[in-house]
């Protein structure tokens, strides 16, 4: 129980304004210092961003004051390469962390030794040490074609002779030669005094160059402390704070889209330019892609409020819609790229853009299209003998897999999709709409359980089919399984399920996405071994729905500590590979906003908190404590935060939440492993003696309900044992 005392200490530690130890004490303190989750802030604290380090190791031939580059060697730093010298001036920079923006060098000037052109400067871009060589890791032109392909892996400067500042900007300083790809998304930045011979006459390699800063242009969304309208802290100071790197991963991908940095393969769209997106990642497929969103979006809405970046991408892929109904992923290829799965991510996004922000105008808007995707394209690609989803031929998934027939990952989110379409069905009054896709959710999981379902290792195959490949278990369609409510998180499938995943999927670095029969794929090479944070999320969402938030809380730790173990440290992966590494090497993304799932794992699941309404008008909270003993933070809602604290000891568990006047909730208690506890809410007594003993309380499947209508926790109201 809280004396007042204490009650008084943990009202401010759960706004935010006191840290842990002070939990501890008997008399109230106060602090004018910020809260202590502000240290977990990654963003830079301008959009001028400064270079943390020279790697020295990396230095060669010859160059002076270097350290000027940093701001702690002087006025200028020198690149000096005698006529005919083959040793080439290089200097390597470390910004400290990924970033992404476009590049500023300030000029000193420079000295031609000959009549062939002015001093060249090459520059490399890599997010790793591993794959900073001769030419970035990745550039916008590696992707393109004709006139946009003015790159062939390095950003070149013809060097004035006087001081001026140069922008690294996307296109030539003489026609087609000296040219630059833009903006990067990088941690390490390599400068050569070096020149091509396409860029003959306007450069040399030989000369003097002399440069006085280096900064770089931020593009990102900028997520400084008083921007966060969420945020989070537990008892585990590394998951705190790659919940914190999560978000500065979405942050880095979150930018207006324009023309001259996005993927170029037919990707601009007038229709996205000058509007605020989510891409899918900073230095590659700089495109937003609507799959991405299911993991991305809810990242951003627990983090910060730009909501309109999701929500301009929906919009746009929707206002694409084909005339059969199908929804495009990206408006790469002209809209046209052939993905079977993520207009079923549209339907779920959506529902998540509703429950979480409540634009029921949105909803209102593209009901119509939801109804035409959903009616009308997936039956046309519906298995009339089984009532599974089956895939049209030259069509992919989010991992471009080819794996044809009825798959289990297609089907489960479509059974997914349909459960959500129905509830946004209801809110806009359409309730045979509703009554329809449940029924047809109903059949479609039923059918899934009959086909699909693997006895020899209590499973679900990956397909029903008869070719190579076809012994597989995915990830993604078991994963899937329990949160579309296939089978009960409860069930003895799903706790056999996630042990076979358990069992022959994990890694190091995270469970894979394909257990050994994944291999046989043609186009997968080393599936199972393989790991994507973008379908870890799901797997850990259904083991902590499946009351395993132990196990769950061991998977992010395995993964997500990997990630931050390797270079570049803070930003997550696009996928991991065999033996841990990148798994498409140089051309991995190491910011995508796919694998951020650790955000929305931790402030739904851990501190506890889900919109069971549309925009939180009601909400659920119910902690998963694995093995912590203390958890904070605050939901984001359009009225208004919902401020959450939990903790855990032998001696007591008290659960204190704040939330708008105009919502509603139920706080839930798994009464597994607390042992004889009273609880008390506000001072009434609502359980005692293995009872309920209040109206407010109801006990379903080993879990106590505690019903606060709307505004009874506009005051802090706390659960205590």
């Amino acid at each position: 129980m809280l004396t007042p005392v204490r009650f008084l200490v943990y009202w401010a530690y759960v706004h935010g304004l006191l840290p842990a130890a002070l939990l501890v004490s008997d008399a109230v303190q106060t602090r004018e210092d910020a809260p202590s989750w502000h240290q977990y802030v990654r963003a830079p604290a301008s959009r001028a961003v400064g270079p943390k380090e020279v790697l020295s190791q990396y230095t060669a031939g010859n160059v002076t004051n270097a350290n000027a580059l940093v701001g702690d060697g002087g006025d200028a730093a020198y690149l000096t390469r005698a006529s005919g010298s083959s040793e080439v001036p290089t200097v390597v920079i470390d910004f400290g962390q990924n970033v992404v923006g476009l590049l500023e060098i300030e000029f000193a000037g420079s000295e031609s030794y000959s009549e062939l052109g002015r001093p060249g400067l090459k520059m490399s871009f890599s997010e790793t040490l591993q794959f900073l060589t001769n030419r970035s890791d990745f550039t916008r032109s590696d992707n393109a074609d004709g006139d946009e392909k003015i790159t062939n892996g390095t950003d070149q400067i013809a060097v004035q002779s006087g001081a001026y500042t140069w922008l690294d900007q996307w296109g030539c300083q003489h026609d087609n030669q000296v040219c630059s790809d833009g903006l990067h998304g990088f941690r390490y930045l390599k400068i050569e005094l070096d020149a091509l011979a396409s860029d003959s006459p306007y450069t040399t390699s030989e000369g003097v160059v002399a440069i006085t800063s280096i900064q770089l242009q931020w593009s990102g969304y900028l997520g400084t402390p008083d921007t966060f309208t969420g945020w989070f802290e537990c008892s585990d100071e590394q998951l705190t704070q790659w919940w914190f790197d999560g978000a500065y991963t979405t942050e880095m991908n979150t930018d207006v889209f324009r023309a001259n940095d996005t993927e170029p393969r037919d990707a601009t769209s007038p229709s996205l330019l000058d509007k605020l997106v989510i891409h899918d990642g900073p230095k590659r497929d700089r495109d937003p892609y609507m799959g991405d969103l299911a993991v991305s979006a809810l990242t951003s809405y627990l983090t910060h409020d730009i909501f309109e970046a999701a929500r301009n991408v929906m919009e746009d892929l929707v206002q694409h819609q084909r005339s059969d109904g199908w929804i495009p992923p990206a408006s790469i290829r002209n809209y046209e790229l052939p993905l079977f799965d993520y207009p079923l991510w549209w339907v779920s996004c959506s529902w998540e853009h509703v429950y979480y922000i409540g634009n029921l105008t949105y909803l209102e808007s593209y009901y119509g299209n939801m109804k035409v995707l959903l009616d009308n394209y997936y039956p046309l690609n519906t298995d009339n003998s089984t009532s599974l989803l089956l895939r049209p031929d030259g069509y992919g998934d989010y991992a471009f897999l080819q794996r044809p027939g009825s798959a289990a990952y297609y089907s489960a989110l479509y059974v997914l999709a349909l459960e959500r379409a129905a509830d946004l069905a209801t809110i806009v009054d359409q309730d045979a709409d509703a009554e329809n896709w449940r029924q047809r959710a109903k059949v479609v999981a039923q059918s899934f359980v009959d086909v699909l379902w693997d006895p020899s290792v209590n499973a679900f195959f990956d397909r029903s089919c008869s070719d190579e490949g076809c012994s597989a278990h995915a990830q993604d369609g078991n994963s899937l399984a329990i949160l579309s409510g296939i089978i009960a998180a409860n069930s003895s499938a799903a706790t056999s399920l996630l042990s076979y995943l358990s069992s022959a999927n994990s890694y190091p670095y995270g469970n894979s996405f394909y257990d050994a029969g994944g291999d046989n794929l043609d186009s997968c090479d080393e599936c199972s071994q393989r790991v994507y944070a973008f379908i870890s999320y799901f797997e850990i969402a259904a083991r902590f729905q499946a009351g395993q938030a132990t196990s769950a809380l061991e998977q992010l730790r395995r993964m997500h500590g990997w990630m931050a173990a390797h270079d570049p440290e803070i930003t997550f992966w696009e996928g991991i590979g065999t033996n841990g590494e990148p798994y498409e090497d140089a051309f991995t993304s190491m910011a995508h906003g796919w694998s951020t799932g650790i955000v929305p794992l931790l402030s739904n699941y851990v501190l506890g908190v889900k919109p069971t309404e549309p925009g939180f008008e009601s909400w659920s909270l119910k902690p998963n404590v694995g093995d912590l003993s203390w958890a904070k933070g605050v939901i984001p809602t359009p009225d208004g935060p919902i401020s959450v604290q939990w903790t855990l000891d032998d001696d007591s568990y008290d659960i204190c939440v704040e939330a708008p006047s105009s919502t509603g909730g139920v706080v839930e208690v798994l009464l597994e492993g607390l042992g004889s506890r009273d609880f008390v809410i506000n001072g009434e007594i609502v359980w005692s003696d293995g009872n309920t003993t209040s109206s407010k309380a109801t006990l379903i499947d080993g879990i106590i309900r505690v019903e606060l209508a709307k505004g009874e926790a506009s005051n802090l109201s706390c659960l205590n044992s």
